[in-house]
């Protein structure tokens, strides 16, 4: 009989689907499973059975003995062999023929709930059958003949190696957890596999040739260590307390454990990749043996002598040693959880698995036969997120017996490790101590793979970067087990509080696979994981590689796609990390120390703190659990008390200022524009004693203002408690756009005007208007900046008192911009310009991060360069070609060379070309040399012999319309431009058109701009060329005043700006009054009227601004003023600083009045109060401005009124005597009434309207008995008021010429001419 067939009736009668099923599952054992094995000797009951008979029996047997239908086979299950499984599988999926339907629904239903937005792992119907043996690098593998394929296995036993076995429940990833690197798959072994081979009693406690294993404790064996003698080998069993990951060493792949005996530890050293799936293992609290080890020295510790395993040496997992059964009271391991079953494996013969929890009470780890590992087969058993915190005691190595008391909360469990210090400081800088910890959770966000972030329980992180990428990367729903970490309060602002970081002595142990299937994968930078790399090779501190992983995370959702393409985000991260944070030497990092010394040390272990503590700095850091350890260092707390202690009291750390955030525009301009009118007051941007201000003087006030924001919070108001940074690309404005003329800041998620100033090096270092095109397209970082928010309001308030009654505000309008200086800018990614421009100041960009990665780009670019340079400099003769011989030519690019001499402002015109209005300005320019043609564009390359030939200079006229007006925020008066067309346009020097396409000549010193030409910034030579002349220098106020010119060019700071709008006309063409000063003191005042051209920014208070093609005017009073004209150019040549404005000279009367009206408009005047003169107090309409009885005298029909006050007194001061008005609220300090006199004053005056008192002239009023009167009179005349008075005045132009009076004396007639008295203007009386 065949062997089929007798296999198929060792089973009875069978369906014909079963009986298919046996035979497929027979042919499939003796085809890709015997193969690998050789057939075991039969035993005597089954004498006529072969090998693979047997072995087919024995799977049948275990999959009807598991399944979750006993009557019948799964005949659903498909055998699948090892390269069908890689070849065909392209999802991850799970297998467990031991479910039913509704439990593998609620064990689905389960994963779901547990894990918000994630979907579980699908359900295969297949069945793996191979042979678990030990691949490369120490990775485990299934295999059949057909191939193999990497497992991952949870606590696995070296007895498990070579043997055939089933897999009753695994998961299959055919990819990594990001959905890429398909190399990357792995089959995940839930629970312990099923063998399939019988195997000989096999005693954890003897050696290969049934001898007793003669192995010493721990504290024997350190002997060894001290006495090396050649040829020795020693067995030496003790408890895992670390394990360390592998490493890779100019090739030699080893890794580290140290053993431990509650007294003693001793480090292990495990080289060559015959021992390295050891690593798999072994698992902290874990009681091993290990024999045959040698003593060696390792080169570069300084312990030196460390025990090596060698080729006879063997490892024994969950030994005991034979003496301890004597005793009954042997210490539970510290890391073993009460409620967590001891993890004795199989290894009899009998292939029977029991899954139950034991209760661990015994105090002895002795070897059983039972499998207490719990599989996770049905919901009622499957794994929950436990979160157990396994903390630090005090290093004395003493345990106690625990009796099981808490059954469903896990405790805090005890780990070895270094007493926690407060924090200290080094050199000024505090840092903090980190806290040693071992951690139990599961893995439910994975923040950065390549980065190696990740989040426990929701609200823990986990920064793995400090070791070695493992082959197998964490996913979500992972439960891990870790020990020897570092927990970190608030390493990083942008991280999580508290954050969990591994180093080379850190184990992370996989308790439980993750169920749920990988997600969508998320766009990440092409270089994923060169931060990782970098932190290995550069060793920086974790607060910096956090904050870089932070930004490189926003930089990928932030930068523009065409950046994202040429850039590794991750390298941008780290060097702007590295120019923020500090550049220093990176520090060699000892792997041996790290792994190996005691007291640990890390790069881990001090951290410099980016908290501070509000309360006492200096306080020492408590734990919570600090006052409820046991006796022993036991702790007892609870997950929820370590969940309210990773909670911060209120308030009790403050962010440390120094560290910078990075915002998208989006959020920068949604925040601020948020803020323009939920933080506004509007009654605060009335001037002191606004509520006499009438409607229109409201209007006026209300009508535009601003606020400025700074971006670092230690400098002023800003928007963010910490230091702001932008990155983006630098651009002219949009060809679109027709309304903003400034360069523009622009990232994928939005576009911000800048007002950009920069330094001149021809002017002494001087700020200047950016003229420099080489910063256009460059990819930068913005550190110092301002937001400037200006507020657009129409409104027509009655009075102050309706300013809560938004009804009355008909339109609000807000601008939103930056301010910032290009020498605050870092350059990330320089644009081709740029680059030539560095080169030509002999600069590199670009290489602050010399990783390997960074250097291969180098490298090739270099190649490329310097090919490239090559290939110039062999056709330098051919690259220029004069404008002679352009005619019959075929080249590419042409270009001239400009020196700007002028530039007019920007207008709305009608053009012929395109209907309607558009923007449009012109330059007025010398043409510095002839026409050059290039066979390739120039860009801003040095200047040129040809291009600087003497005698070609030629004064043009460029006109700019359209979208050409778009290059008017970088073309400045002064420096040098090449212009670069792509076509022929003409011959300069003939005016001659040439070519189908070029530029319309419209004259013979006009061309019209076309939309291709480009205009490139170019470096000042060092000897200027005698026809290369210096633009004259810029009138200042002062020297403005002086002169007597119609148009002028002036420069000032703006030291007041106040809308002259009508109230009718739309936000954007108001028009505005500056008042311009200098560092002498004097001011003028200036009237732009915009209807006519774009709203200008930056004409802030505190700005110097060039006004360029203004009229002067002088007004019917001898005031000079200036006003714009519709071609007037204004242009901010240096951002909010210092105010240039002088405090007011002292002024004598007496010489005041003698000076022409050209001296000191204001001044400071300390004298005496005379007598009144005049005293003015009314109510009058709001609306009208009309005199207001109860009712308005003009019958406006309005019903809201405003009180008013005017005085006029004589002022003495010995030299002179000047007549000073008063109004609004500086006269009731005049008068010296307190607040509640003056309300009262109001009110008695409500019904008459208005009173006017003549103190010198008593007889010309009328009731002069009426007692508000008198009290006023009184008022005038009394001491209070004729005292001395200091005060800031403003000077009045003379209005009327001298007077000729006649004066009788006897008999005798004077006639003479009177000089007027000084008129003044009260602004501000200073208490004396």
């Amino acid at each position: 009989m065949d062997s089929d067939q007798r296999f198929l009736e060792w089973f009875g009668p069978r369906s014909k689907a079963e009986r298919a099923w046996l035979k497929n599952l027979f042919l499939f054992i003796g085809r890709y499973l015997s193969p690998c094995f050789r057939d075991p000797a039969p035993s005597n009951a089954e004498d006529s059975l072969t090998g693979v008979e047997q072995l087919s029996i024995r799977v049948v047997q275990e999959i009807q003995q598991r399944s979750s239908v006993t009557h019948c086979l799964p005949v659903s299950y498909r055998i699948l062999s090892i390269s069908e499984l890689v070849s065909q599988q392209k999802l991850a999926c799970v297998s467990n023929f031991s479910w039913t339907t509704n439990q593998h629904r609620a064990w689905a239903k389960e994963v779901e709930l547990s894990l918000p937005g994630q979907r579980a792992l699908p359900r295969v119907n297949m069945l793996l059958i191979g042979c678990l043996t030990d691949g490369r690098g120490g990775e485990w593998r299934l295999m059949d003949s057909s191939g193999s394929v990497r497992c991952e296995v949870l606590s696995p036993s070296p007895l498990w190696l070579n043997r055939p076995v089933l897999v009753p429940h695994w998961n299959y990833i055919p990819h990594d957890a990001s959905g890429q690197d398909v190399d990357r798959q792995h089959l995940e072994l839930n629970g312990s596999p099923v063998f399939l081979c019988p195997e000989a009693e096999h005693g954890l406690a003897t050696a290969v040739d049934g001898a007793e294993l003669k192995a010493v404790a721990v504290s024997e064996a350190t002997v060894f260590l001290q006495n090396r003698v050649r040829g020795q080998r020693v067995s030496v069993h003790g408890q895992l307390c670390s394990v360390c990951p592998p490493l890779d060493v100019s090739g030699t792949p080893f890794f580290c454990f140290t053993l431990t005996d509650g007294e003693r530890s001793l480090p292990v050293l495990v080289q060559g990749p015959g021992r390295l799936w050891w690593r798999a293992c072994m698992r902290t609290g874990r009681s091993v043996c290990v024999t045959a080890l040698r003593t060696c020295v390792l080169r570069g510790w300084r312990g030196n002598n460390i025990l090596c395993v060698t080729e006879q040496s063997q490892l024994h997992t969950d030994y005991t040693p034979i003496h301890t059964h004597q005793h009954t009271h042997t210490p539970t391991h510290p890391h073993q959880h009460p409620n967590t079953p001891t993890q004795t494996h199989q290894h009899a013969q009998t292939p029977t698995h029991t899954h139950q929890r034991a209760q661990t009470t015994t105090h002895t780890h002795q070897q059983t036969p039972t499998h207490t590992h719990q599989h996770a087969h049905t919901p009622t058993h499957t794994n929950q997120h436990t979160h157990t915190v396994i903390h630090t005691h005090t290093p004395t190595h003493q345990h106690t017996h625990t009796p099981n008391t808490q059954t469903d909360t896990p405790f805090l469990m005890s780990q070895d490790c270094e007493e926690e210090e407060p924090d200290f400081s080094q050199s000024g800088v505090r840092v903090k101590q980190s806290r040693i910890i071992s951690y139990q959770g599961t893995v439910t966000e994975v923040v950065s793979e390549g980065a190696g972030l990740y989040v426990l329980d929701r609200n823990l992180g986990l920064c793995v970067a400090y070791q070695p990428p493992a082959r197998r990367r964490l996913r979500a729903g992972d439960g891990v087990e870790l020990h020897h970490v570092h927990f970190l309060y608030r390493p990083c602002p942008d991280g999580p509080p508290s954050m969990l970081c591994t180093c080379l002595r850190s184990s992370i142990t996989v308790t439980s696979y993750s169920r749920v299937g990988g997600s969508e994968p998320a766009p990440r930078c092409p270089g994923d994981g060169v931060l990782s790399r970098l932190l290995l090779q550069k060793c920086r501190g974790v607060s910096e590689y956090l904050w870089a992983c932070h930004l490189s995370s926003q930089l990928s959702a932030s930068l523009v796609p065409a950046v994202m393409k040429q850039q590794c985000v991750c390298l941008l991260s780290w060097k702007l990390m590295k120019t923020l944070r500090g550049r220093r030497a990176p520090a060699r990092r000892d792997i041996y120390s790290e792994m190996l010394d005691q007291p640990h040390t890390c790069p881990l272990t001090q951290e410099p703190a980016d908290v501070a503590q509000a309360s006492s700095p200096d306080a020492p850091w408590t734990p919570p659990w600090r006052g409820v350890l046991k006796p022993w260092g036991r702790p007892r707390t609870r997950w929820r008390d370590f969940v309210s202690w990773l909670t911060p009291n209120p308030n009790p750390y403050t962010v440390d200022p120094g560290v910078h955030q990075n915002l998208s525009l989006v959020d920068l301009l949604q925040s601020l524009q948020s803020l323009c009118w939920s933080s506004l007051s509007l009654r605060s941007l009335l001037p002191p004693g606004g509520n006499s201000l009438s409607r229109s003087e409201i209007r006026s006030a209300l009508s535009w203002s601003f606020r400025t924001l700074v971006s670092d919070p230690r400098k002023g108001d800003s928007l963010r408690p910490r230091p702001l940074l932008l990155v983006g690309v630098l651009e002219l404005p949009p060809q679109s756009s027709e309304v903003s003329l400034t360069l523009q800041l622009r990232d994928a998620t939005g576009t911000v005007s800048c007002v950009v100033t920069e330094t001149s090096q021809e002017e002494g270092g001087a700020q200047t208007a950016c003229f420099n095109t080489a910063w256009i397209g460059c990819l930068v970082c913005v550190l110092q900046f301002s937001m400037v928010i200006e507020r657009f309001l129409q409104s027509e308030f009655p009075s102050v008192h309706h300013l809560d009654q938004e009804n009355f505000i008909s339109h609000r309008d807000c601008r939103v911009y930056l301010q910032f200086s290009l020498d605050h800018l870092i350059i990330l990614s320089p644009s081709v310009t740029m680059t030539t421009y560095l080169r030509h100041k002999g600069e590199e960009s670009g290489d602050d991060v010399p990783d390997q990665h960074e250097n291969h780009e180098k490298g090739e670019q270099g190649w490329k360069r310097k090919r490239r340079e090559e290939e110039e400099d062999s056709s330098d003769s051919s690259d220029v070609m004069t404008a002679d011989s352009v005619g019959g030519a075929s080249q590419s690019w042409i270009s001239m060379v400009i020196r700007v001499e002028h530039k007019g402002g920007v207008v709305w015109k009608n053009t012929e070309k395109r209907e309607g209005l558009q923007l449009c300005f012109s330059l007025r320019a010398a043409v510095i040399g002839p026409v050059v043609s290039w066979r390739r564009d120039p860009k801003n390359t040095a200047l040129t012999e040809e291009e600087a030939e003497p005698g070609k200079e030629q004064k043009v006229q460029l006109l700019f319309s359209g979208v050409c007006s778009r290059w008017f925020p970088v073309l400045q008066p002064g420096p040098l431009y090449r212009v670069v067309m792509s076509q022929v346009p003409f011959d300069l020097s003939s005016h001659g058109a040439s070519g189908d396409k070029g530029v319309e000549l419209l004259s013979d010193s006009t061309l019209q701009v076309g939309s291709d030409w480009r205009f490139h910034t170019l470096p000042r030579p060092l000897l200027l060329p005698s026809f290369i002349q210096v633009p004259p220098p810029v009138l200042s106020v002062s020297q403005v005043l002086e002169s007597s010119s119609e148009l002028v060019c002036f420069q000032g700071q703006i030291s007041e700006r106040i809308s002259v709008d009508d109230g009718r006309t739309q936000p954007g063409n108001k028009g505005v009054r500056l008042t311009l000063c200098d560092p002498t003191g004097r001011s003028l005042r200036v009237y732009l009227d915009l209807s006519h051209a774009p709203y200008p920014t930056g004409l802030l208070p505190g700005s110097t601004v060039l006004l360029s093609d203004f009229q002067r005017k002088l007004s019917r009073s001898g005031s000079v003023y200036f006003t714009s004209f519709p071609v007037s150019s204004m242009t901010v040549m240096s951002l909010k600083g210092e105010s240039l404005a002088l405090p007011p000279p002292i002024m004598h009367l007496g010489q005041w009045g003698l000076k022409g009206q050209k001296e000191n408009v204001m001044g400071l005047v300390r004298g005496h109060v005379v007598c009144f003169l005049f005293l003015q107090l009314w109510w009058s309409c709001s609306t009208c401005s009309s005199f207001y009885a109860q009712s308005c005298s003009s019958r406006c029909g309005s019903s809201s009124a405003v009180f008013q006050s005017r005085a006029k007194v004589v002022i003495d001061d010995g030299t002179g005597e000047a007549h000073v008005w008063f109004s609004g609220v500086v006269v009731q300090t005049l008068l010296g009434l307190a607040d509640f006199l003056w309300e009262g004053l109001q009110r008695c005056l409500k019904v008459r309207g208005h009173l006017r008192v003549l103190p010198r002239g008593r007889s010309l009023v009328s009731h002069s008995e009426e007692p508000l009167l008198l009290f006023l009179l009184s008022m005038c005349s009394s001491e209070a008021v004729r005292r001395p008075v200091c005060l800031t005045c403003r000077r009045h132009a003379p209005t009327r010429t001298k007077d000729q009076r006649r004066f009788s004396r006897a008999d005798r007639d004077f006639i003479t001419r009177l000089t007027p008295p000084l008129q003044l203007t009260c602004l501000h009386l200073h208490s004396t």
